[in-house]
């Protein structure tokens, strides 16, 4: 039998994010990140994937975007739009922590509107640092969550130091 109600969930979270994207383009937070041309990205959480398509446009022939997310839904609405857009240089992970990638092969790291979902924070926050380079950058927004909760998940465990607050997003580096 389908899952009728998380198919309507889903498809209410794609009208919202729709409606959120127009008000606020995902490319200024990309810049936020630092996203050129080149870059290898994770977008962690990316739901329908604002995010994952546009740092694949941002990152170009020569950089790679893997998009995440634990729903089914998600991960294969990303492919299709890829698809459908021509970019060759995504890939999706379905996946609710354990993303497959090689240590220390991702540039920037994406976690937007998903902290406050996950079931276990800091197991992610653990992945996204192993698979960081040195020096890599953690690009965190949830407007779920106040500065100070941010702040302590994120520099709690002594794997992120904060590096830049910016209009959209906190910039977090990779600590040693």
């Amino acid at each position: 039998m389908p899952d009728l109600a998380g198919a309507l969930r889903f498809a209410l979270s794609c009208l919202w994010f729709g409606v959120r994207d127009r008000l606020l383009p995902p490319a200024q937070a990309l810049q936020e990140a630092g996203i050129e041309a080149g870059t290898r990205v994770l977008d962690f959480g990316c739901g329908p994937g604002s995010y994952a398509l546009e740092a694949a446009r941002l990152v170009g022939d020569g950089g790679r975007v893997y998009a995440a997310d634990v729903e089914p839904r998600a991960v294969a609405r990303v492919r299709a739009a890829a698809a459908g857009k021509g970019l060759g240089n995504i890939r999706v992970i379905l996946t609710d922590c354990a993303t497959g990638l090689e240590d220390e092969s991702i540039d920037v790291a994406l976690l937007y509107d998903a902290c406050h979902d996950l079931a276990q924070p800091q197991q992610v926050l653990r992945e996204l640092h192993r698979v960081l380079k040195p020096g890599g950058v953690l690009s965190f927004s949830d407007h779920h969550m106040q500065e100070e909760a941010i702040l302590a998940q994120v520099t709690g465990s002594g794997l992120f130091k904060l590096f830049r607050k910016g209009r959209r997003t906190y910039t977090f580096r990779k600590e040693a």
